[in-house]
């Protein structure tokens, strides 16, 4: 990439009756005992493809339900609409811990697979809790009799719950839930994964594995890969805004999701794009979109949002970071079918802007990650995907968006990226978010 280019691209008669007789008898008997046999054999394989039937099935359609009730000893706070702060995180894992022991503790055990928070509301300043739970049924037959037995199960335990969460048991209510819609909701929470791989190796980058970067987006251009991005909501992705110099029509582009780029999980189409109103090509500043999808896409867990951070949020120098994407391995190299990533560190805009590395250029609203040394960066066709990073309870972020640096991975030539806290409070005005 030239200096300052933007990152797009399975015997005797009787002795002879005798004989003849005993070989009748034997005939008879050993007719008779296959015939026994092969019913009993028959019986048993039924059994056999009876109890294997059971245990293939069983559990293979998920059942999920929806539960809420309003805790009278928890005053709302406007801090558990963030489901990335303290303060919901410590009450999500209390209504988890008290779930999973009412469940693991029950008849139902070995159905009960996982329950979420998925919102805190209010009602006259005293929170709302709603709760989807996830079980494996064999019940196929009797979906009403497993319903019964779950809602009577949680209620008793609710309605006896006294000291650090008391229960407004008239308050309890219980549904059922499509499977799609289940599972969006078990996977909302912005920066999860299913998955924590280890590697580091994009440019020096090294192959992610499904579902370890299920934010990262594809921008493609008449099917053509041309830049990341980073899903933040059911329908907005942020990008970078020189994804879009040369096609701002929407009907130009798609979306794809999904490790591989020839075959991916979810596509979509897109409705408007969004660039910052600042941003003029050639120059680097205010090099930010956003691009809202034609209709949301359904969480899995595979495809997730990553967190926006706040505009105070600090993503100081060293801090580990990985930048991810489909780009070229190296400068004017090939592209990759599978997903990369790099594992990079925070540089400080003071370093960045001595004299050896880009001497001034670097504004607030930049970020520089990757290391003097070089070796790993993002490269051609990373512009425009996540810069993220995992807080303390693991939870990741987007710190940057790939936007520029001087050829790939080269000493004192790090990667730039748009500051995201920078322009929080614009994506804020475009998105809602």
């Amino acid at each position: 990439m030239a200096q300052g280019q933007p990152r797009w691209r399975e015997e005797a008669w009787t002795s002879l009756q005798n004989r003849r007789t005993e070989s009748k008898t034997k005939i008879k008997l050993t007719r008779c005992g296959k015939i026994t046999l092969g019913v009993l054999i028959a019986v048993i394989a039924a059994v056999v493809i009876g109890l294997l039937s059971y245990f293939v099935t069983c559990g293979k359609t998920p059942f999920y339900y929806h539960i809420s009730f309003k805790a009278k000893n928890i005053d709302y706070d406007s801090k558990f609409a963030k489901p990335y702060s303290q303060e919901y995180m410590d009450l999500n894992k209390k209504i988890e811990t008290l779930i999973n022991e009412t469940f693991h503790g029950s008849k139902l055990r070995r159905q009960y697979v996982k329950s979420h928070i998925v919102q805190v509301s209010q009602t006259k300043g005293k929170v709302v809790i709603h709760v989807v739970l996830k079980f494996k049924s064999c019940y196929k037959n009797n979906a009403e009799k497993f319903w019964d037995r779950i809602e009577t199960i949680l209620y008793q335990k609710l309605k006896s719950q006294n000291g650090s969460l008391l229960i407004d048991s008239s308050s309890f209510k219980f549904s059922d839930i499509a499977m799609p819609i289940g599972e969006n909701l078990l996977n909302t929470c912005c920066g999860q994964r299913t998955i924590t791989p280890s590697g580091n190796k994009i440019a020096g980058g090294q192959d992610s594995e499904e579902g370890e970067w299920p934010w990262q987006a594809s921008l493609q251009q008449n099917q053509v890969h041309r830049c990341g991005a980073t899903l933040i909501s059911n329908s907005w992705l942020i990008t970078a805004a020189h994804c879009f110099i040369r096609a701002q029509n929407p009907k130009d582009w798609n979306v794809s999701f999904g490790l591989l780029l020839n075959h991916p999980q979810t596509q979509r189409t897109i409705k408007n794009i969004i660039i910052h109103e600042n941003y003029h090509y050639p120059a680097h500043d205010n090099d930010i979109a956003v691009v809202r999808l034609s209709s949301p896409v359904l969480y899995t867990s595979n495809i997730r949002r990553a967190c926006l951070p706040e505009a105070t949020q600090k993503f100081p120098p060293n801090l580990n970071v990985v930048v991810t994407g489909w780009g070229t391995l190296k400068s004017d190299g090939e592209s990759p079918n599978i997903l990369q990533k790099g594992l990079v560190k925070i540089i400080d805009n003071k370093t960045c802007n001595s004299e050896k590395v880009y001497g001034g250029v670097i504004t607030p609203g930049m970020l520089c990650a990757g290391f003097l040394k070089g070796n790993v960066d993002a490269c051609q066709g990373d512009s425009g995907g996540p810069l993220v990073s995992a807080n303390s309870k693991g939870t990741w972020f987007l710190a940057g968006i790939v936007s520029w640096g001087d050829e790939c991975a080269l000493p004192n030539k790090p990667g730039v990226y748009t500051r995201v806290t920078y322009y929080r409070d614009w994506i804020m005005s475009k998105t809602g978010l």
